[in-house]
């Protein structure tokens, strides 16, 4: 005859392991973590130890070895982007920038030398800004009969001398129509319609007479929106009217911005 052994019963009706020593293990491990935050807070940073060693993380994980390091921000600076001091980066947007200006200068002569040759060198005047070369045709007067479209033979004369040279660059070409304020008449409802006229009849020409690709080019009518010459005397209404060509500048937003400052510094030329 088999005994069945009894469970024994704790008094608290627990029969599980006795699991009371957890407690007194969390009140110590406590106790050890306050005193690792007062220790710490207690504590002072060596700055000379600091610098040293954010000096010797910036070289071991430098790209190039070099003598110049940015202890502050922890880069290395590599010896070509040093300036002739050896305190910082050379301006590497403004050599850029300069050289940009360099070609837009070159390409300016160029079509200053071709209308030379047709006996136009006052028909158009330049400038360089952070768009690129404009080459504005002003006083339409001179290109378009009074309220229309139509190229005069100067127009044409200016045109092919400008289109043979702008044939040739790879850059991307705006033409803009302009309008002085007054009122258009029929057969333009506004300065809108008789702006974008005279810019496509310029862009026609060019494409179809010069051979400039269709697709870098593209025109544009401003109306009177942009004056370049305030006031309604008859000299500020024939510059406000006018066609710009302009060749749009390839060059980086950075690169393009430090243009107007070059123009500013350059000789009248």
């Amino acid at each position: 005859m088999s005994v069945r052994r009894r469970r024994r019963i704790e008094p608290d009706g627990h029969s599980g392991p006795d699991e009371r020593w957890m407690a007194s293990y969390l009140d110590m491990i406590t106790v050890l973590m306050c005193m690792f935050i007062v220790l710490f807070a207690m504590s002072s940073v060596d700055q000379q130890k600091f610098a040293a060693l954010s000096a010797s993380l910036a070289t071991g994980f430098g790209q190039e070895k070099s003598d110049k390091i940015d202890v502050s921000q922890g880069v290395v600076v590599p010896a070509q982007l040093l300036d002739e001091q050896g305190e910082g980066f050379a301006d590497i947007e403004l050599d850029a920038a300069q050289k940009e200006f360099d070609d837009l200068s070159a390409l300016r002569d160029r079509i200053r030398d071709a209308l030379a040759q047709r006996g136009l060198a006052d028909a158009a005047t330049f400038t360089i800004d952070a768009r690129g070369l404009t080459i504005s045709l002003v006083s339409a007067e001179t290109f378009f009969g009074t309220n229309s479209t139509a190229l005069s033979a100067v127009a044409t004369d200016t045109l092919d001398a400008l289109g043979g040279v702008l044939a040739g660059i790879p850059n991307e070409i705006s033409v803009e129509g302009h309008a002085d304020n007054r009122q258009s008449v029929a057969p333009f409802a506004t300065n809108w319609e008789l702006s974008s006229a005279r810019a496509t009849q310029v862009l026609r020409h060019l494409v179809e007479r010069c051979g400039i690709p269709a697709g870098v080019i593209q025109s544009v009518g401003f109306g009177d929106a942009r004056p370049i010459e305030k006031g309604t005397s008859e000299q500020a209404l024939a510059k406000n009217r006018r066609v710009d060509v302009v060749v749009l500048s390839e060059a980086d937003e950075e690169v393009r911005q430090l243009l107007p400052g070059l123009q500013a510094k350059a000789p009248s030329r």
